[in-house]
């Protein structure tokens, strides 16, 4: 039986792997949980459901410690580093934003195998994160990576030419005029169902900028060997060209489901963790360039990958701001990337290209936040 710690339980991905583990109690044991605690009541819930025996908030720790008498609490904003370092099998880290670098860095120095949703860590980090990670610590959870990291079995590193990342294209893929997207507009995501900040960096299409910068740091790929396309239906998550000219590719109905069990379950799959493909009816699955003069995010992202250092952990810092300041009704949303690439473009010549340790990334995340809060009034519609 593996012992799980699920960071980020209250969110999209943290819930659905609780869901997992429940239905499979003969294979799993969750031992310790974190969020940020805004939902208390779920938070109790879950810990009582899976009998933990650690919690780890920010908020409402008073609530939470009434509400689970015996169970110990952790409260802080190092709550979920903490807790990523306890002896387990498995540690999955759901949380959102750049706050998740600390948390995988901590699993990792602690040995433990790390099932890795929180992209933001490599974009921010991933020369510091790949530093510690042994082979196969680190599982990816994003739908794309799993796929990739599955279709890779199909060959030798050495064979691979290219990977091919997918995009749903988001809810704006066909519009043309983004000046007056608001924000319900852009929450309203024809495939997935995912928190707002996610939902709208789909919708920007700054998701798969990082997602980019993602896979380099994970399959150790030039950046010029990885694109990225729009696949509308979801279906096929990700593929994997090969020298031969093969392209192996990994289909299933648009949930993350799959991949959450491959991840907790590496390198053995779970019986029945998501329903599969319906051969029995038609399917039309289409693949088409993505525009970068409508989403400029993508080629931003990959100029910013390219030039590495502290360069990706500044934009993903600076689309934090602006992604918050659209939602917050501050700017609009062609001003997002827009604020990203202002920032960018004013901390290029000075960034550090290399990044010593935890200590330095937060400091250019902090200094990339505070030029882009300085530049949103410039902004303001």
């Amino acid at each position: 039986m593996r012992e799980v710690v699920i960071l980020g339980s209250t969110g999209s991905i943290g819930t659905q792997a609780l869901e997992m583990i429940a239905a499979n109690p003969d294979k799993f044991r969750v031992v310790a949980i974190s969020s940020v605690g805004t939902n208390p009541g779920l938070v109790i819930d879950q810990a009582k459901l899976f009998n933990v025996a650690l919690v780890g908030v920010v908020k409402n720790a008073d609530v939470i410690r009434a509400g689970l008498p015996g169970v110990k609490v952790i409260d802080g904003a190092l709550a979920s580093t903490q807790i990523a370092s306890i002896e387990c099998d498995v540690v999955l880290n759901a949380i959102t934003g750049s706050i998740g670098l600390g948390p995988t860095l901590a699993a990792l120095d602690a040995g433990n195998t790390l099932a890795l949703a929180n992209k933001e860590s490599l974009v921010a980090g991933g020369d510091l994160v790949m530093s510690k990670a042994r082979a196969h610590q680190i599982i990816p959870v994003d739908s794309e990576h799993s796929a990739i990291s599955q279709c890779a079995l199909a060959g030798k590193s050495d064979e691979i030419s290219r990977l091919v990342l997918t995009a749903s294209g988001g809810p704006f893929v066909d519009r043309s005029d983004l000046n007056n997207v608001t924000v319900a507009d852009a929450l309203k995501h024809p495939t997935w169902s995912m928190g707002a900040v996610v939902t709208i960096n789909s919708a920007t299409l700054v998701n798969k900028g990082l997602e980019i910068i993602e896979a380099h740091h994970l399959f150790a790929m030039p950046y010029k060997a990885i694109d990225a396309v729009i696949h509308r239906q979801s279906v096929v998550h990700s593929m994997v060209e090969f020298r031969d000219g093969s392209t192996i590719a990994q289909a299933s109905p648009p949930n993350m489901k799959g991949a959450i069990a491959y991840a907790l379950n590496f390198p053995h799959r779970l019986m029945q963790a998501s329903a599969a493909i319906d051969w029995t009816t038609s399917h039309n699955w289409s693949f088409e360039p993505i525009n970068s003069e409508r989403f400029p995010a993508v080629a931003l992202a990959r100029h910013c990958g390219e030039i590495g250092g502290a360069m990706p952990a500044i934009f993903n810092a600076a689309n934090e701001v602006a992604v918050q300041a659209f939602i917050d009704k501050k700017i609009g949303f062609t001003s997002i990337v827009q604020l990203v690439e202002d920032v960018v473009t004013l901390s290029e010549k000075s960034a550090p290209r290399t990044l010593r340790d935890l200590a330095d990334v937060s400091a250019i995340e902090d200094d990339a936040r505070v030029l882009a809060h300085e530049h949103l009034l410039r902004l303001v519609p």
